[in-house]
């Protein structure tokens, strides 16, 4: 480690200002044939632009928030002269987005039962007479799905994460119960898959005007 000129403080390199916590979630989702998300920021301060047409928010979600969990799995290869793997790679690795809203709404009916979100076949407005039948051929369409969190920093400013699935499908849905006891919830889990435009299953950003913030100081 070298030889120390000036006592070492285990405290260099922390900072508490960089914990972020998603105060705020929301989740817009779309159709397979909008378009996908590039620039979710204003280039000069770093605000959040408004969300595109087509993307329709799920609203309400349940205290547990949204969940993105990663399926990792390796393949080794073992030797006998060694204890320990030889060689591992990645076999498959799979990212997916597990949230339960809480409203009845367009979103979250067309997301759990198979609905476009918009065109033939949609479900109109809340507040006006909904039908729809079960498929004897289920239908599961792809979507683009948009997650956001919010956080601020010290002062109040914005600091926004952001997840953009191009082009994600349902693989498990929980049971939707009907009780007095809770509100009627409808819990989905979406995969993450690659889209052969943008060559990724997920785009991340992190900006926002406090986190622009930390930026250090530009020198003279």
């Amino acid at each position: 480690m070298g030889t120390p000129t000036e006592p070492v403080s285990l405290e260099t390199g922390l900072h508490n200002e960089f914990i972020r916590k998603q105060l705020v979630q929301a989740v817009y989702a779309a159709d397979y044939t909008a378009a996908a998300i590039d620039a979710p920021f204003a280039t000069a301060d770093g605000k959040l632009l408004p969300i595109p047409a087509g993307y329709v928010a799920v609203g309400y979600t349940t205290d547990d928030g949204l969940t993105f969990t990663g399926d990792l799995s390796m393949t080794d290869v073992t030797s006998s002269q060694s204890v320990e793997p030889t060689r591992s790679d990645v076999e498959s690795d799979v990212l997916s987005a597990q949230f339960a809203p809480q409203e009845t709404n367009p979103a979250t009916l067309a997301l759990y039962e198979g609905l476009p979100l918009s065109g033939v076949g949609a479900l109109p407005a809340v507040g006006t007479a909904w039908q729809w039948d079960r498929a004897a051929t289920p239908k599961n369409p792809y979507r683009r799905l948009l997650f956001i969190g919010l956080d601020y920093d010290d002062s109040g400013a914005e600091i926004y994460i952001v997840k953009f699935f191009p082009r994600a499908r349902m693989t498990s849905r929980d049971d939707e119960q009907w009780a007095r006891s809770t509100e009627t919830q409808r819990p989905v889990t979406f995969n993450a898959f690659r889209d052969s435009v943008l060559k990724t299953s997920c785009r991340n950003w992190v900006d926002g005007p406090g986190w622009r913030a930390f930026a250090p100081p530009e020198t003279p």
